[in-house]
């Protein structure tokens, strides 16, 4: 791995860390019932699921789709975007389309789950900073950070607890700790 190389994950690692709330936020509402509005279709939200369904298929954990990963990108490309950014992000979609329309002659949801390995490795292989590589990187980090941010996934996959060991809030004190605190208040 080059330096360069390293030091964008490296960036790209950081970013992620810096938008927990962003997560929690967008989890919670979707868990209300709430929906962004409509910032993408139908047809890219079958998009971004084929994608995040190749990256994290069901095995024995839930699969992208599972968890609701497509509603949480469009959340946090609702809310965090900028207009100019959400523009591009959803062009960007389509020239991933586009890219699974020349190497597989079709539309990359309707393609088979080997297809889109192939075109995913194609376009991990080429240049990040241009599409449709751009999109296809930020979608994943969306992807990946998605599915380990939900609630699902922490529980069952990750097995986080969110309040470990157990409280008793009505415990006795101890008489030693007691008296020694008495000793100190003289």
């Amino acid at each position: 791995m080059h330096r360069r190389d390293l030091l964008r994950a490296f960036g790209a690692a950081t970013a992620l860390a810096l938008i927990p709330e962003d997560a929690i936020a967008a989890w919670t509402r979707l868990a209300a019932g709430e929906r962004p509005g409509r910032e993408l279709g139908r047809t890219q939200l079958e998009l971004i699921g084929a994608i995040a369904d190749t990256l994290l298929p069901r095995t024995d954990s839930p699969s992208a789709t599972d968890v609701r990963v497509p509603a949480f990108v469009e959340m946090i490309v609702a809310d965090n975007f900028s207009d100019v950014d959400r523009a591009a992000f959803i062009a960007g979609l389509g020239l991933i389309d586009d890219a699974a329309k020349r190497i597989g002659n079709a539309d990359f949801v309707a393609l088979s789950p080997e297809t889109r390995e192939q075109i995913i490795a194609s376009i991990e292989s080429g240049d990040r900073r241009s599409e449709p590589g751009r999109t296809y990187w930020r979608l994943k980090d969306l992807i990946i950070h998605g599915y380990f941010t939900s609630e699902s996934v922490m529980k069952t996959v990750l097995k986080v607890e969110v309040m470990p060991g157990r409280f008793d809030g009505d415990v006795l004190m101890p008489a030693r700790a007691a008296a020694a605190g008495a000793q100190h208040n003289d």
